[in-house]
């Protein structure tokens, strides 16, 4: 079945589309964001930028479906989106806006890493193969070293790289990657942006990008979406 879904997703052009859609949060009356229509091609970076409170976190978990939109449809690779949103995260990776453990976090990063696995597996136990995988993707983000040490104990820098990480372990199709850079030094940040990034791309995943910096714009960037008010307005390729 997976091997028929992967082909499927291979072969259609856009991986996420989004038809009139907007999402309201509990209580408002003023919807987060309002009337999106848009279509992220497959195996390619979308960068979405707009000031603080323009919408673009919203329009992740949207896509996600850890928000129910109010009208409109979404899909990801032709899953309706949010009444099947458990069977399509299972090709995603997430990374969130707000990563930080709590200092008492008593997991260590590989552990953290694993929980990228788990959720996948029976009674969430990994094997000596998930393992591996949580090894590989601690290597590719350049934190094995830390494996063994408690996530809590870490700096935000590399906290941040043990969730991307997570977000990597389980070699998503469709990446979602909010703010990835906030804590990042600027080594960090240009290894992410113009080799990590453009070599998952190559490699066949779709990356969804969100920055309040509007003059960004990573390597392979294929297309950039500015958001305001909850709105898209102006969508270009590269």
């Amino acid at each position: 079945m997976l091997k028929l879904i992967q082909k499927t997703v291979e072969k259609d052009k856009f991986c996420v589309e989004l038809q009139d859609v907007s999402t309201y949060y509990s209580g408002e009356t003023k919807p987060a964001i309002t009337n999106v229509w848009l279509k992220i091609p497959t195996q390619s970076l979308t960068l979405i930028v707009g000031p603080n409170g323009s919408g673009k976190t919203t329009l992740l978990e949207t896509i996600l479906g850890l928000l129910k939109p109010k009208t409109g449809k979404i899909k990801i690779f032709g899953y309706d989106i949010p009444k099947m949103a458990v069977e399509a995260r299972k090709m995603c990776g997430y990374l969130p806006q707000d990563f930080m453990r709590p200092p008492g976090e008593p997991f260590s990063v590989k552990e953290v890493v694993g929980m990228g696995l788990a959720s996948n597996k029976p009674f969430g136990k990994l094997n000596g193969k998930d393992w591996e995988m949580v090894y590989d993707a601690l290597n590719l983000v350049g934190i094995e070293d830390l494996a063994n040490r408690p996530v809590g104990r870490l700096s935000g820098g590399q906290q941040q790289k043990v969730m991307l990480a997570r977000a990597l372990v389980r070699k998503p199709k469709l990446l979602l990657l909010d703010e990835p850079f906030s804590a990042l030094d600027e080594t960090s940040r240009k290894f992410i942006s113009e080799t990590l990034l453009s070599s998952l791309v190559e490699d066949g995943c779709t990356v969804i990008m969100v920055s309040h910096d509007v003059s960004f714009k990573p390597k392979r960037c294929s297309l950039t979406v500015k958001m305001n008010f909850g709105k898209i307005v102006e969508v270009s390729s590269t």
